[in-house]
């Protein structure tokens, strides 16, 4: 079986984030940088599939340089080798555009399983995968927390809206997007770590196509009035409470 794993690098998310200096995305200066959470999942879900079927296991990065870090990562964790799509403006690609340019590589390779994460913690469209399976012309099946292979079949478990989830069967190829909860992701071991450096990864050359859409401005949230803290007897408090309402809002007016 082939299996391919596309993962994507992001801040952590404590990082204090500032905005590039064109005000259209964060500037990745003094940001520590990690694989995305949701990808973790769906590296750990592909290790347990060729654990089980035998095969190869590949996984996929876009971006620039120190998106190697975290294909080191999925190497350590069980992937055999790796694809670096080399990208310095990968932030500036719309889900199509990113999308398109991992469906050029991966037609070249017929892959039998793909797994994604179900989004990113930074852009958090969802979208790529799913575009991906389009453009691959494959089934998928999105936000998957349960997964099981038999032959040439797979079914998986949807988390939807409402806490209910639904079970949907598929015949291979397909792509499945991974939603948190689908698994236990492990710890890259010492001895895993340094076999990883000797893996390879591979930067062929592929060109995305011009994004559909571009994003105009990126904005922090305009700061609110701070809440008022009322302490007391709750017969005064009563009262502090209708002056401050008559004499800084309109609700008794």
């Amino acid at each position: 079986m082939k299996i391919l794993v596309c993962i994507k690098q992001v801040p952590d998310m404590e990082s204090k984030f500032k905005l590039n200096s064109s005000g259209t995305w964060y500037s990745d200066q003094d940001l520590a940088w990690r694989m995305n959470e949701y990808d973790e999942f769906a590296v750990e879900q592909a290790v347990q599939l060729k654990e089980q079927a035998g095969g190869e296991l590949v996984v996929l990065s876009l971006g620039p340089d120190r998106v190697r870090e975290a294909l080191k990562k999925a190497l350590a964790m069980g992937a055999d080798r790796g694809i670096h799509l080399q990208d310095e403006a990968s932030h500036e690609k719309d889900p199509y555009a990113i999308a398109s340019v991992i469906a050029a590589y991966a037609k070249q390779e017929n892959f039998d399983v793909i797994f994604t994460g179900m989004q990113s913690q930074d852009r958090g469209s969802a979208q790529v995968g799913l575009i991906l399976a389009e453009l691959l012309g494959i089934n998928s099946i999105s936000t998957i927390v349960d997964f099981s292979c038999d032959g040439s079949s797979v079914t998986a478990k949807r988390e939807l809206e409402g806490g209910l989830k639904a079970v949907v069967k598929t015949s291979l190829p397909a792509l499945f997007t991974c939603q948190l909860g689908l698994n236990s992701p492990r710890y890259p071991t010492l001895p895993n770590i340094m076999k990883a450096k000797k893996k390879e990864i591979a930067t062929p050359t592929l060109t995305a196509p011009t994004s559909l859409a571009a994003t105009l401005s990126v904005a922090f949230p305009e700061k609110k009035g701070q809440g008022l803290v009322l302490e007391g007897d709750a017969g005064e408090l009563a009262d502090q409470l209708l002056t401050i309402l008559k004499e800084k809002s309109t609700v008794l007016k």
